[in-house]
C-alpha cells in the first residue's frame, strides 16, 4: 500500500502544478468525461476524501440508485461554487491524504487520477505522461474488476500485451502498446489510446470504432 500511495501523492502533485497553467477558456473546456469539464473532474478527484458512508447512500438515493448519476450530480455541486485556484488548492489539500471513500481500496484513486489527468489534459492538446509502474498497478485492478469497466467481457477475444512493462492479458487478436494506452483501452477510452496501439486485434478495433 506503500507504494499505491506514494504514486497517488506524486500523480496529484503534478497534476496540480499543470493545472496551475490552464487559461481560463481552457478550466471551461470539455474534458473526456461527458458533461463535465477540467472543473468537475477537479471537483471529482477531490469528493471522495471527503465523502461518508451517510453521503453515499443520500446520494444513491437521490439518483434513484444510478451510481453514475450520483457520481456525476457530485461533481457540478461540489464545483460549482469553488474558483479554479480554490479546486487547485482543494487537491494540493489531499496530497498525502490517506482517506478512502467508502467501498474503495488505494487501488480506486491511482487509476483515478491517472485516467482523469488525461480526460482533462488530451482534449486540451496538453502532455501528461503515466508513469509506467503506476500505470500497470491501475491496469492490474481494472483488468480485475467487473462494474465499471467490464474489461475483460469488453474486450473479450482479444490479446493485450505492454511493451515496456511486464504486462499481458486475455487471449485472441494482439493489441500491444505501452501499459498507459492500454490502461486507456481497458478503462473504455478506446477512442483515444488506438492511436498508439497496435496488432491484429488494435486494427480490428479500428474498423469496428469507425462503422
Amino acid at each position: 500500500m506503500t507504494e499505491y500511495w506514494g504514486d497517488i501523492d506524486s500523480e496529484r502533485a503534478s497534476l496540480a502544478d499543470q493545472l496551475d497553467d490552464l487559461t481560463e477558456a481552457e478550466w471551461k473546456t470539455p474534458s473526456l468525461c461527458a458533461g463535465w469539464t477540467a472543473r468537475e473532474v477537479v471537483a471529482h478527484l477531490t469528493y471522495p476524501t471527503r465523502e461518508t458512508w451517510g453521503e453515499m447512500i443520500r446520494g444513491l438515493i437521490k439518483a434513484r440508485g444510478d451510481f453514475d448519476r450520483m457520481t456525476h450530480e457530485s461533481a457540478l455541486k461540489e464545483a460549482a461554487p469553488l474558483s479554479n485556484a480554490e479546486l487547485v488548492a482543494g487537491l494540493r489539500a489531499i496530497v498525502g491524504s490517506r482517506k478512502l471513500a467508502p467501498l474503495t481500496k488505494p487501488s480506486e484513486p491511482l487509476f483515478e487520477i491517472l485516467l482523469h489527468a488525461q480526460d482533462i489534459m488530451r482534449p486540451l492538446g496538453r502532455t501528461r505522461t503515466m508513469p509506467p509502474p503506476a500505470a500497470l498497478k491501475a491496469a492490474e485492478r481494472i483488468w480485475s474488476m467487473g462494474f465499471p469497466f467490464n474489461a475483460k467481457k469488453n474486450l473479450k477475444g482479444f490479446r493485450l500485451n505492454a511493451v515496456d512493462v511486464s504486462w499481458s492479458e486475455g487471449d485472441g487478436e494482439l493489441i500491444e502498446g505501452p501499459i498507459e494506452d492500454l490502461l486507456l483501452l481497458i478503462s473504455g477510452r478506446t477512442g483515444i489510446a488506438l492511436p498508439r496501439l497496435s496488432g491484429d486485434g488494435a486494427a480490428a478495433l479500428k474498423t469496428k470504432e469507425q462503422s
